[in-house]
């Protein structure tokens, strides 16, 4: 409940912050471009609610605005004035509706932050919860298995017991390739775009969380293949790995790099 809850919240952030970002990019793009990337982090969200957009930040001093992002922004404090006042200085026009969309803003915003903070209380609990699962520890020892994704899995997976081998599981993922034939025509191996694809993303999210799995991505890429296919046998390798950690309950284990004697 919870996992499909936080995917709920997630789409209608998605939206929010794209309704946003089009709000403002249609009445000041510089500052959209400033602005839009951050949409998420508090800085910028107590600016665009108190303030509403170009017009009630273009009213501020340096000094004000620079009390402002000093109490919100942890790091690059001084880059971000700049690039706002920078931004502000860079439009004269004001475009006809600014203040329609600037009296929008801040109540669209008001939605997203409780959007926010709605995820992040899903979040404190659904951890709380994968703690006390038996799979918790096992799920999260395994590189690039955060909370989010290891509280993924358990749900669609099941019991583990109904694949009997990796491949299996891989199968049910949607990650082997598929064969397309028509009577006695048979064409080349394609990407299948079935399965469960909330399992396949978060096999592929988890994918380029640690350097091994990254530099096992870059020798596929050096072989020729293209990024989907890199990512689908980096997900391959690492379901067998999954469907091991599950069935045996059993933590993930590095393996240690040996030196062969001449």
């Amino acid at each position: 409940m919870l996992v499909g809850f936080d995917t709920d919240l997630a789409g209608e952030v998605t939206r929010l912050t794209n309704r946003i970002q089009s709000l403002l990019g249609q009445i000041h793009p510089a500052l959209d471009r400033v602005l839009g990337p951050r949409l998420q982090q508090t800085v910028a969200l107590k600016l665009l609610r108190r303030y509403g957009g170009p017009t009630g930040l273009s009213k501020l001093s340096r000094r004000q605005l620079s009390a402002v992002v000093t109490k919100q922004a942890h790091r690059n404090r001084a880059q971000l004035v700049e690039a706002i006042e920078k931004a502000l200085r860079e439009q004269t026009v004001v475009v006809p509706g600014t203040a329609g969309v600037e009296a929008v803003i801040p109540k669209l915003v008001e939605t997203l932050s409780g959007l926010l903070a709605q995820r992040a209380e899903a979040a404190t609990r659904r951890e709380e919860i994968l703690s006390a699962h038996p799979l918790g520890k096992v799920l999260t020892s395994m590189p690039g298995i955060g909370v989010r994704t290891a509280a993924t899995i358990p749900v669609e997976v099941g019991d583990i017991g109904r694949f009997p081998t990796s491949g299996h599981l891989a199968s049910y993922a949607g990650l082997p390739p598929v064969t397309r034939q028509s009577g006695s025509s048979i064409r080349c191996e394609h990407r299948s775009h079935g399965g469960n694809k909330a399992l396949k993303r978060a096999l592929f999210l988890s994918s380029f969380a640690d350097p091994a799995s990254r530099a096992s991505y870059q020798r596929k890429r050096s072989e020729g293949k293209p990024h989907n296919a890199a990512l689908v046998c980096l997900s391959r390798r690492r379901i067998d790995v999954l469907h091991a950690m599950l069935r045996r309950s059993q933590p993930y284990q590095h393996r240690r790099s040996t030196s062969i004697a001449a």
